[in-house]
């Protein structure tokens, strides 16, 4: 427990007597502030930009009359930011926004369970997954963190859950200490966020930092950066895998997803679902729902209700999602791949694909990502401030693969309407157009729900409706 918030009274009435500031004004911000000001503590907000939330004005920088005694922090606040380390410098106790939640949980829920998954690429498909699950088994659950809600408003919401099941990004684990979750999942670690972690090991060191918080864990085995990087845990290691598993594990048996970890007698295996009951039935997709089957399992969900939410789940919009057209050719929107890895998994599910990328890399390299999938490419269309990037990768590993850029021109649905065209004209029957551009996309949309959506909307008006 953080060293300023004493065990031998209660949390909440010692709160009360705190000032306390709140770290960030965007939606994890507006739910502690909320959780603040109905619980009658006394708070401010820090934020770069000026704004007010709920009726508290932000202030920009610290100032001595402040003379705050606790400070909460929301994600994707760097640990060198000036306002942190001023905080530091002053004494004040800096909490990062999990571990508060955490607090106001044992508190108030102490039989409530929490699970977390995290990962580079699939952390919402497959937390979504786990959530369908737990709707089909009839467990009042919910998932939130780094999707929907927040921890602070999913614990505290007028709707009380028996289980909370977190997607948890690298910042998140990064701020938390104290959770303590009956299982965690790790899908996948590849390069993201170096600009935030400044070394890829910095960032695989905050993924799995979360299995300090666990005694048990569901681990992706074909990762080479999971395998390598978990052999000195010692907790309850489950494995899964897209080939036969071993015991103890979970996997795939011709047609069938197999559980021979959490059966009674290891030798023997239980069906979990049928391949065709995931959607798409991708590979990466494919290994999502393991590892929610295994989160699932950990807290004694069957396994028919396992394959009747697998079965029920449908995948967000833009993750893969086919964009209704004609003549041959697949358009497909997978405008949240916004890192190499999650592009690679996209590539990999096509077989000739005009591919459209760019954007913000956020220091990612580009190499691996061309190396593995070039063979699948045709053509590539180039956007975004990072694009050339991609262009250095595709000329060094893959020469012969033409590339095309587009410039930004007048509003994004131009913009991506001259994309769209390019793509047309490029395409031919069997093809398929997929957007998964391994980048951010702030640098000229708003969000990649935003590219997402005007690549889809553009090519609906200029291909569906020839």
């Amino acid at each position: 427990m953080p060293s300023g918030l004493s065990p031998k009274m209660s949390f909440l009435l010692e709160l009360r007597q705190k000032k306390v500031a709140i770290l960030g004004g965007g939606v994890t911000g507006t739910g502690l502030i909320q959780f603040c000001l109905n619980n009658g503590v006394e708070v401010i907000l820090l934020d770069d930009s000026q704004k007010e939330i709920l009726g508290i004005n932000s202030h920009t920088s610290l100032s001595p009359d402040l003379k705050l005694d606790l400070a909460i922090v929301s994600p994707g606040w760097r640990q060198d930011h000036p306002i942190v380390l001023e905080l530091q410098a002053q004494g004040v106790e800096l909490i990062g926004e999990l571990d508060f939640a955490w607090l106001v949980k044992e508190e108030i829920a102490p039989l409530q369970k929490w699970i977390a998954l995290t990962g580079t690429n699939g952390k919402t498909t497959s937390i979504q997954m786990v959530e369908s699950i737990l709707i089909a088994a009839g467990v009042n659950g919910k998932a939130c963190g780094n999707v929907g809600e927040p921890a602070i408003s999913a614990l505290t919401g007028e709707q009380s859950f028996d289980v909370l099941a977190f997607e948890l990004s690298s910042f998140q684990i990064q701020w938390s200490q104290l959770p303590r979750y009956e299982a965690v999942a790790i899908l996948n670690i590849a390069e993201d966020h170096l600009d935030w972690h400044g070394s890829f090991d910095n960032y695989a060191n905050a993924k799995l930092k979360l299995l300090t918080q666990t005694e048990c864990a569901i681990l992706n085995i074909s990762d080479p950066e999971i395998a390598a990087r978990t052999t000195a845990w010692n907790g309850k290691k489950i494995f899964f895998t897209l080939q036969t598993p071993n015991a103890g594990e979970l996997g795939i048996v011709e047609e069938l997803l197999i559980d021979r970890a959490f059966v009674a007698d290891p030798t023997q295996a239980a069906v979990v679902a049928e391949l065709n009951d995931i959607q798409p039935t991708v590979p990466h997709n494919v290994a999502n729902a393991l590892a929610a089957a295994g989160l699932a399992l950990s807290i004694g969900v069957s396994h028919k209700n396992i394959q009747t939410g697998l079965k029920s789940f449908k995948l967000d919009r833009h993750r893969l999602q086919l964009i209704p057209t004609s003549d041959g050719i697949a358009w497909v929107d997978d405008s949240k791949a916004t890192n190499p890895h999650a592009a690679t998994a996209a590539l990999l599910s096509y077989f000739s694909v005009i591919w459209i990328a760019g954007g913000l890399a956020k220091g990612a390299s580009m190499s691996e990502l061309i190396q593995r999938t070039s063979g699948r490419v045709k053509a590539a269309i180039l956007i975004g401030e990072d694009r050339e990037l991609i262009a250095k990768a595709l000329q060094t590993h893959a020469p012969k693969i033409p590339i095309y850029r587009i410039d930004k021109g007048g509003d994004v649905q131009h913009f991506a309407q001259a994309i769209v065209l390019k793509a047309q004209a490029l395409a031919t029957p069997g093809d398929t157009v997929l957007l998964a551009p391994a980048c951010a996309s702030m640098d000229q949309f708003q969000n990649y729900a935003e590219r997402g959506n005007s690549f889809a909307a553009a090519v609906k008006e200029l291909v569906a409706n020839e």
